[in-house]
């Protein structure tokens, strides 16, 4: 029996890219009739236990989502056991994910956006400095993704 893809999101924070990956994909998962477990999380510990940016809240709320409820929380190594796919949703933090991934860590470890066709080696775009257009910006990128990885994983 195929085990349930377990998928993992990071940033840097977990407050604004992570928790829209999640959400993004939950929902896509959701109608499409499979069953995953997904989470969020961010390589650095700046935000742990804080629910997401209110923009991010705001941008899921609009597309049908609430994610009030979400909280920051840091990437484990033991993540890289309980996950089947551990995406970065950018480089820097692939690269950090790189590095505290144990040996024995079976999760595969890829960019967000290498799962949509021709967007290979990008980023999720980063609102945290910018206004609340940035955040339908990023909301589209992870809504992109989510569509590939649902269409992937029911292959």
């Amino acid at each position: 029996m195929k085990q349930s893809p377990r998928v993992l999101f990071v940033c840097l924070g977990n407050i604004c890219r992570s928790p829209l990956a999640e959400a993004a994909f939950r929902a896509e998962a959701e109608a499409a009739g499979l069953a995953v477990h997904t989470d969020s999380a961010g390589t650095a510990a700046y935000h742990v236990g804080n629910p997401p940016d209110p923009r991010a809240i705001r941008e899921a709320a609009r597309n049908g989502i609430d994610i009030a409820h979400y909280r920051g929380r840091q990437v484990t190594a033991r993540d890289f056991h309980e996950f089947t796919h551990v995406f970065a949703l950018d480089a820097d933090n692939l690269a950090n994910l790189r590095r505290v991934r144990p040996v024995d860590g079976s999760a595969e470890l890829a960019l967000l956006m290498d799962m949509v066709p021709g967007r290979r080696g990008e980023a999720v775009a980063d609102p945290y400095y910018g206004d609340e257009a940035g955040f339908a910006v990023t909301w589209d990128d992870v809504s992109m993704a989510a569509r590939a990885m649902v269409a992937s994983l029911k292959d």
